[in-house]
């Protein structure tokens, strides 16, 4: 029996998995988000922990004979938020997360201070990433810089409290501008451009590689006569492309999670910072990914949901399962500012070309249909870093919308495949990794895809009216940075 853990921004999900890799129990426990100013955003990570021990305390009320026979922990997180702990591993303020806006200047900073950043990091500097908040914090908080002895990321600040050890993997570090990716260790030269050094870093193993062993205390809570092994884990990504078997070079998916990814394997370190593309380590050895990352996905969806009052069950329902023809709006959604291609904190969303016969479903349409067109810009954006896709699978909570798969297959030019359990995500992934971690199984042994269960084709006549309206939506861009405030 297999425990993951995905460290999420709006929940705490834990997924009990057999040997047979057969989901057997889940557990969610939800998390609120603060934003204390404009374009900031921040979580308590003593609630993360919190949070976790209430999920997995609520599996061994329901499952406690499964529960202590846990081999192996794994561990899925959202990416680039930074915990601040002092000396004696105590946090010192809130963690800021990676939709946190505030550090551009900061950005600039670290690339002047070290301009081989992007060789080395193969990312721009983007405010979302961790190190740029570390600048942020020494000019604006010089106390709490001051004292900082330790920078772990969500996952790893939920690792440490389970096993007593600081630990982070692949993955997960190349988000920060600290991991030299292609090394795959820690960089003393963007370490320093931040004031710091290796003593402010956890110790690096790969996601599939032992970390520790869950406390004894906590296992004894918990029903285990063994301590479990703690896995290395993953970045929230790089857990979904594990639960996917996304392992081989050129596996693709798009991710319609709170924030969206379209996700290439690749076998080796191919950067482009230049196009905005991430090029990343994966979770398992000698294997990286490319993605495009736009920050609002199923959360924009989220968003129109709150603003009409109306359940996104029933703003989907009057769409059927594929458009007749693209909206006659455009919403650009840019709620939380956009990754790639513009890296632009600043931008904010907006609907353009309303009318009075815009209805609540043409703009539920137009929502849905902004996301699949900045996705296509993510699309662009591989493409010029050297990778073409030619098919794709779909997870997340969006992918329960054939609609929405519909239209992203036709904006896309691509075949999308749903997946059976397409919404298990990081939580599974994780899982896997604890296994491999637990029983030195190798990923192609364990990282096996799931059953493809539908094969949605673009519309050639939509793939063509779409096709005019992303040239539009491209070109709305530098309007609407011209006018938001």
């Amino acid at each position: 029996m297999f425990l993951g853990l995905d460290i999420g921004t709006s929940a705490i999900k834990a997924v009990l998995v057999d040997d047979a890799q057969t989901v057997i129990a889940t557990a969610e426990t939800p998390l609120a988000i603060s934003r204390p100013q404009p374009g900031f955003s921040e979580q308590s990570p003593e609630e993360w922990w919190e949070a976790t021990l209430a999920s997995i305390d609520r599996l061994k009320a329901e499952n406690p004979q499964a529960l202590a026979a846990v081999r192996g922990v794994g561990l899925s997180g959202q990416m680039h938020g930074a915990v601040l702990l002092d000396k004696n591993g105590d946090v010192l303020r809130p963690a800021i997360l990676w939709n946190d806006g505030r550090a551009s200047a900061e950005c600039r900073e670290l690339e002047e201070r070290f301009p081989d950043l992007h060789a080395v990091a193969g990312n721009l500097a983007f405010p979302g990433f961790t190190a740029p908040k570390l600048l942020w914090v020494r000019k604006h908080e010089p106390d709490i810089f001051a004292r900082t002895a330790k920078v772990l990321l969500p996952k790893a600040y939920v690792g440490y409290r389970l096993t007593g050890e600081m630990v982070e993997e692949m993955s997960d570090a190349s988000g920060t501008l600290w991991l030299d990716v292609g090394k795959r260790d820690w960089s003393d030269a963007a370490l320093a451009a931040t004031y710091m050094d290796r003593s402010f870093m956890p110790r690096l193993v790969e996601g599939s590689a032992a970390a520790g062993k869950i406390t004894s205390d906590l296992a004894a809570r918990w029903g285990m006569a063994t301590p479990p092994v703690l896995a290395g884990g993953a970045g929230d990504n790089a857990a979904g492309a594990i639960g996917l078997g996304a392992i081989h070079a050129n596996d693709a998916f798009v991710s319609l999670g709170t924030s969206g990814v379209l996700w290439a394997t690749t076998d080796r370190y191919a950067p482009n910072p230049r196009s905005s593309v991430h090029a990343f380590c994966h979770a398992i050895p000698a294997t990286w990914h490319q993605m495009g990352v736009i920050l609002s996905a199923a959360s924009a969806l989220g968003w129109w949901s709150g603003a009409t009052k109306v359940a996104p069950g029933e703003l989907l329902a009057p769409l059927g399962e594929a458009p007749d023809a693209p909206s006659r709006s455009i919403f650009l959604p840019y709620l939380s500012g956009e990754r790639t291609p513009h890296n632009d904190t600043a931008i904010r969303a907006a609907f353009i070309g309303l009318d009075h016969d815009a209805s609540r479903e043409a703009m539920t349409q137009a929502v849905l249909e902004g996301v699949a067109f900045a996705f296509k810009d993510c699309l662009d954006a591989l493409a010029a870093a050297g990778t073409k896709l030619t098919e794709a699978d779909v997870i997340g909570g969006g992918s329960r919308s054939r609609f929405w798969i519909a239209v992203l297959a036709s904006v896309l030019g691509l075949p999308l495949h749903r997946v059976e359990d397409g919404e298990r995500g990081g939580a599974f992934g994780a899982a896997r990794l604890a296994r491999m971690a637990a029983t030195g199984e190798s990923p192609a042994a364990i990282c096996l895809p799931p059953r493809r269960i539908e094969t949605i084709a673009p519309d050639p006549i939509l793939q063509a009216a779409y096709a005019e309206r992303h040239a539009l939506y491209r070109a709305l861009y530098p309007a609407l940075k011209g006018v938001t405030p």
